[in-house]
């Protein structure tokens, strides 16, 4: 079980979540470089800062997910192609033994 004291566009809290340290850390540490992003452009209001990094998120895990659908849709055509194919083969060979056998 992890902790971690976040310190972040004003506010200071500690939280207590499953992961350990190390990964809460590293989720921290991305989650500052987008805000740092965002307040970079020229965004200074911390609640809007947070939305925005919020958005920026969801919009990365929303692609990721669509990317994963698409990779898991090509994967499963591939396997149906392979699957006619060794049918194919399959029948193929049946037949050349039925030819011999004959």
């Amino acid at each position: 079980m992890g902790k971690l004291q976040i310190d972040i566009l004003g506010v200071s809290f500690a939280v207590q979540a499953k992961e350990d340290d190390a990964y809460l850390k590293k989720l921290l540490s991305y989650y500052k470089e987008i805000t740092d992003t965002i307040q970079k452009s020229g965004v200074q209001n911390p609640m809007q800062t947070s939305i925005i990094a919020g958005i920026t998120l969801v919009d990365e895990l929303y692609k990721e997910k669509a990317r994963k659908a698409s990779i898991q849709k090509e994967l499963e055509e591939a396997d149906s192609e392979d699957a006619k194919k060794a049918e194919k083969l399959t029948l193929d060979m049946i037949s050349a033994i039925d030819k011999v056998l004959s």
